[in-house]
């Protein structure tokens, strides 16, 4: 049977959580929105404008998104587009990487008579 002392161990432990778990959302997403620019960069740097736009501009609307809430202190939706938009351009970034490779890999290869 548990004492009365076993049960305030207890409930200092689950208010220790819960200050912890509130304590994540409230600060702001520097790190994810820092993340999501890079990402977006990288995907543009690898063409997503010509062969993943719909991709790129999702991540684009995403992060923008993630802008507006941060702007109202509303860290917890600005956290989830924020990473949203990570995920948005990861995936512009791959089919970049895709459609160039295929590119590379249909062009024409010198012969070796051309050298």
């Amino acid at each position: 049977m548990l004492t009365k002392h076993c049960w305030k161990g207890f409930w200092v432990a689950g208010a220790l959580a819960l200050v912890a778990a509130l304590g994540a959302c409230a600060t702001a997403p520097v790190q994810q929105m820092s993340d999501a620019r890079q990402a977006i960069a990288a995907a543009e740097q690898a063409g997503a404008a010509r062969e993943a736009p719909a991709e790129l501009a999702a991540a684009k609307q995403y992060l923008h998104k993630a802008e507006e809430a941060l702007n109202r202190h509303d860290f917890g939706s600005a956290r989830t587009s924020a990473e949203r938009a990570s995920d948005a351009a990861a995936g512009a970034l791959e089919l970049s990487r895709k459609a160039e490779a295929a590119k590379k890999a249909t062009a024409p290869h010198p012969s070796a008579d051309s050298l």
